[in-house]
C-alpha cells in the first residue's frame, strides 16, 4: 500500500491542515462571539472543523484503519458541503452568516467543494490490498 501522506498526499495534509485550523478558528469566534446569531450554521462550521482534523489526522498515520476513517470522513465532507451549499442557497434563513461549507465553499474559494472529490480519489489510488508496481503482470 502507497502511504497516504506521500507524493499528492502531502499537499492533501497541508490543505487539510490548512482547512482544520481555519474552520476550527472561525467557528469558535463564531460560537464564542455571537451564537446566537447562527447557532445552527455556526455548529455545523465546527462540525466541519472535526471533520478536516480526522481527515488530516488519517492522511498522516496511515494504514489501514486509518484509510478506512479518512473515506468516511471524506464521504461525509462531500455530504456536508454538497447538502450545506445547497441548503444556504435554499433556505437563506438558516444561514445568515457565511460558513466553511455554505455556498459550497465560495468564501475559500470553492476549495471545500473540492476538496473531498480530491481527497477521495487520493485514498481510491491508496486503498490497501492493492499492489502498485511498475512490473506488468507475467512478466
Amino acid at each position: 500500500m502507497r502511504e497516504l501522506k506521500s507524493g499528492p498526499g502531502r499537499i492533501l495534509v497541508f490543505v487539510y491542515g490548512v482547512f482544520a485550523v481555519a474552520a476550527t478558528g472561525r467557528s469558535l469566534v463564531q460560537l464564542g462571539v455571537d451564537a446566537g446569531r447562527a447557532p445552527l450554521a455556526y455548529g455545523l462550521s465546527l462540525f466541519a472543523a472535526v471533520i478536516y482534523l480526522v481527515a488530516t489526522t488519517c492522511l498522516l498515520l496511515g494504514g489501514r484503519r486509518a484509510w478506512t476513517v479518512a473515506v468516511v470522513a471524506c464521504a461525509i465532507e462531500l455530504i456536508g458541503v454538497l447538502t450545506i451549499g445547497t441548503l444556504s442557497y435554499v433556505d437563506t434563513e438558516l444561514f445568515p452568516d457565511k460558513t466553511v461549507w455554505s455556498h459550497f465553499g465560495q468564501g475559500y474559494g470553492f476549495l471545500p467543494l473540492v476538496l473531498p472529490f480530491l481527497g477521495l480519489a487520493w485514498l481510491w489510488s491508496t486503498r490497501p490490498g492493492v499492489e502498485r508496481s511498475g512490473a506488468e503482470p507475467g512478466s
